[in-house]
């Protein structure tokens, strides 16, 4: 497949201040990619060098397999045939939805601009309020419409600044996943910029953890999740704790929750000292186990609790139980453990 977007060791620095280091990642076409990373990592820095709003200090960006930034060059921005979704939103308060939608057509007859905002406002469900203003929409609507614009030239590429941040949290992951449908549906590539991890698994084919300014890995969501780098990956991707471990043999660890082993060669030699991920859904409940915990908090999830536990020697772990086994704090409940592989990283 054809790499619409492709960064070959690219920097980029504000004010000769350093923002990202010699980032390489590559999105194929029709895919959803995500830089995910706390605030000030340089994400949204990195997201505008490829808008054009920043030029390279080093390195190269691709566009459909041509250079539009290098130590050297920078092609304009309207050059590039990128659209872009604010975080808030930037919609004319002064046209309607219909005009807001269309505003990027100019070169288009009447009859093509009219149905492309036809086609646009069904998909992403706001066909009745194309000729209401701006202000009279909710917010998850104004950004159905910031969307809707920027997808409406077919852009090379779709860029989204933090396009949920400003949405109560129970509509984000709703909205990511109503937006990734219609980006699919157009055949749009398309890069997010996020700090919230369930926004991107939501959303993107393809997720990039950003650190300080460094991409520290660029994987599936379910790579990121079952076989981090390192520890900062695994600690921010999915919820978990770490545990003490020192290595018995090539399989197996042992831990305060016992031997652990996925089945799989882990690579480090006997004796090794090392912090084991233990992720909720590998503590299992189990009421006829022997090993018990007790219970120190836990949270309603809908279909399931999201149980702290506390083991006899104090460790404490995470563990997803069904909603319908309900246990009060201070309960002791068996438990055990189900691991497919093992995830450890040297102390």
């Amino acid at each position: 497949m054809t790499h619409v977007l492709e960064l070959n060791n690219v920097s980029v620095a504000l004010e000769r201040t350093v923002i990202v280091r010699n980032i390489s990642l590559h999105l194929q076409e029709g895919m959803i990619g995500c830089l995910l990373g706390p605030s000030g990592c340089g994400k949204t820095t990195l997201l505008r060098a490829i808008a054009g709003f920043e030029p390279a200090l080093q390195g190269e960006i691709r566009i459909a397999g041509n250079v539009v930034s290098n130590s050297q060059y920078s092609l304009p921005v309207e050059q590039r045939h990128v659209g872009m979704v604010f975080q808030d939103y930037a919609l004319f308060p002064h046209l309607t939805v219909r005009d807001n939608i269309s505003f990027g057509l100019k070169g288009m007859s009447a009859a093509a601009r009219t149905a492309r905002v036809q086609e646009l406002a069904g998909m992403l469900k706001i066909a009745e309020y194309l000729d209401v203003y701006p202000h009279r929409l909710s917010g998850g609507q104004q950004q159905r419409v910031a969307v809707a614009r920027a997808m409406a030239p077919k852009p090379r590429i779709l860029l989204l600044d933090e396009p949920f941040a400003s949405l109560d949290v129970e509509l984000r992951e709703q909205i990511a996943r109503e937006i990734r449908l219609v980006l699919k549906h157009d055949g749009i590539t398309a890069i997010l910029v996020s700090h919230n991890q369930y926004e991107a698994f939501a959303m993107a084919d393809e997720i990039g953890v950003m650190r300080a300014g460094e991409l520290l890995q660029w994987s599936t969501p379910f790579e990121l999740y079952h076989q981090p780098v390192c520890a900062y990956v695994a600690d921010f991707v999915g919820e978990g704790v770490f545990l003490d471990g020192t290595v018995l043999d090539e399989e197996r660890v042992e831990t305060a929750l016992g031997i652990l082993g996925g089945g799989e060669l882990h690579g480090f030699p006997t004796g090794t000292a090392l912090s084991v991920l233990i992720r909720p859904d590998d503590v299992i409940h189990d009421d006829d186990s022997p090993k018990t915990a007790k219970v120190l908090d836990k949270a309603f999830r809908g279909s399931q609790y999201l149980y702290t536990l506390e083991m006899p020697d104090g460790t404490h772990v995470l563990s997803l139980v069904p909603s319908h086994h309900r246990h009060a704090q201070g309960e002791m409940i068996g438990i055990h453990i189900e691991m497919d592989h093992l995830v450890a990283f040297r102390r």
